[in-house]
């Protein structure tokens, strides 16, 4: 549900899942007995985390920019049009697509736990798990932009987004100018796993190389 809804039911107490404890307890032994190498295993979960699982989410963002008739289902129902593209994760039955336009910027929170849509977004991010992201996001969203360098004229419209088990959310960052006769590929360059979840934007053309 959007804007602040904090009424929605999670498990609480631990930060950590019994399977987060169970996961770590595992990569601890293994650790000490020498067949996991805590490096080797940093450089591949950092690789989900802002490489390959953001890639699904930026190629979903890239075909609804360059496909009107693409974009419009995505926003009516995004777990039909994402998986009808067929080279990504299959997507549960709870995502939703809100769009960022010149008047409306979109964030998305869990406000009581860390729901995330990885199967187009990967990983979630440490900072989006964090107290101090659920809370700001919430309380001081334009804040919380600030700290991620990103500066929205003032008479932006903010809007805040819970996810939950049921409802998870993908931003379809703003087109950049200059763009236009760019193909997917090219396209896709510029959508950020933060610009999906709303706390950055998609890159201009002159950030990534297009030869």
């Amino acid at each position: 549900m959007p804007d602040n809804d904090a009424d929605h039911d999670h498990s609480h107490g631990s930060e950590l899942s019994e399977m987060d404890v169970r996961v770590r307890a595992l990569e601890t032994i293994l650790t000490e007995k020498g067949y996991v190498d805590p490096a080797a295993l940093d450089r591949i979960v950092e690789a989900f985390e802002t490489r390959i699982g953001p890639r699904n989410g930026a190629r979903i963002v890239a075909r609804a920019w360059s496909d009107a008739d693409f974009k419009r289902r995505l926003l009516a129902d995004a777990t039909e049009a994402a998986n009808s593209l067929g080279h990504v994760s299959p997507v549960g039955s709870h995502l939703i697509a809100v769009e960022n336009t010149p008047d409306t910027h979109n964030i998305v929170v869990c406000t009581l736990c860390s729901c995330y849509p990885w199967e187009v977004l990967g990983l979630p991010p440490v900072w989006y798990k964090s107290a101090p992201y659920r809370s700001r996001a919430v309380i001081d969203p334009r804040g919380v932009l600030a700290d991620f360098g990103v500066t929205l004229p003032h008479g932006t419209h903010i809007r805040v987004w819970d996810s939950t088990a049921e409802t998870r959310f993908i931003v379809v960052p703003m087109r950049p100018a200059g763009t236009e006769g760019w193909g997917e590929d090219q396209l896709a360059d510029l959508v950020t796993r933060d610009s999906m979840i709303g706390a950055g934007l998609a890159k201009m053309p002159h950030e990534v190389a297009t030869a």
